[in-house]
């Protein structure tokens, strides 16, 4: 893959015997920003951008998709589609991760002893929102930002569900009691994808190690795509008073406080 990010140099990385991209900005304590569906998108670039100016070294994957790539109903269509046949991917799994945490896992490593400090943050986005909850086990993972998680599908049954196993949240919480770990969720009120039920059992399973930040669905984008649900990226509003952009501060405050203490 010949794509670049403006701002970004590119190299591949390898694990457990896969080899992906991985575009890099910034110096500072690691930050993995994991993408949402259908990958990465300008918007998606620019949020990795401002964690990356605010005083990270952000490392950006390349998980699926097409680095760039203007968002759209045919592109996150033929995007969902791969995945959903991917092995690396689980999008129906409620107590287990996706395989492809495994990589980050590493990933997270490899980032930690180039970049030092207490910890790694690690930014999921829909998709891969969960997946830095469950990065917390054998990684150096305290800073998860859970940006509007939406697996397991909001299914009958399964819409509190994590995507996560036991030995992921019971990582979790040993990282809470004994390296200071903690959570930051974010949520459109009304979006479907990530129901609020699921907010619900997290703060029921972390207690006040998890913060979450819901907002009224009046203050999304309305130049974004599709119905509130990008809290960080499309249905952002980047401007002082607005709720997303007050939650993409708390984002780079919760980021400092973990990682720069």
């Amino acid at each position: 893959m010949n794509a670049t990010i403006p701002g970004f140099t590119c190299a591949p990385h390898s694990h457990l015997g896969e080899t992906r991209e991985v575009f890099r900005r910034g110096s500072g304590p690691a930050v993995i920003v994991m993408s949402e569906i259908p990958g990465i998108t300008p918007q998606v670039a620019a949020f990795a951008g401002k964690v990356a100016d605010a005083g990270f070294s952000v490392w950006l994957p390349q998980l699926f998709g097409t680095p760039m790539r203007p968002i759209s109903a045919g592109y996150l269509a033929s995007s969902l589609a791969r995945i959903c046949i991917s092995k690396e991917f689980s999008v129906l799994a409620s107590d287990q991760s996706s395989p492809i945490v495994d990589w980050l896992r590493a990933l997270a490593r490899e980032a930690h002893g180039e970049c030092g400090g207490p910890g790694v943050g690690a930014i999921g986005m829909c998709l891969t929102g969960n997946f830095g909850l469950a990065m917390m086990l054998n990684a150096p993972v305290i800073a998860p930002v859970l940006s509007q998680p939406s697996l397991p599908g909001a299914i009958p049954g399964k819409r509190d569900a994590l995507h996560v196993s036991p030995a992921e949240i019971a990582a979790a919480h040993d990282k809470i009691d004994n390296s200071g770990a903690r959570i930051l969720g974010l949520r459109f009120e009304g979006d479907f994808m990530c129901p609020g039920s699921r907010f619900e059992r997290l703060r029921q399973e972390f207690g006040e190690a998890f913060e979450g930040i819901e907002i009224a669905d009046r203050h999304a984008n309305p130049q974004g795509f599709g119905s509130a649900h990008s809290v960080l990226t499309t249905h952002l509003i980047d401007k002082e008073g607005e709720p997303t952009r007050a939650a993409l501060d708390r984002t780079l405050a919760f980021l400092h406080a973990q990682l720069k203490p």
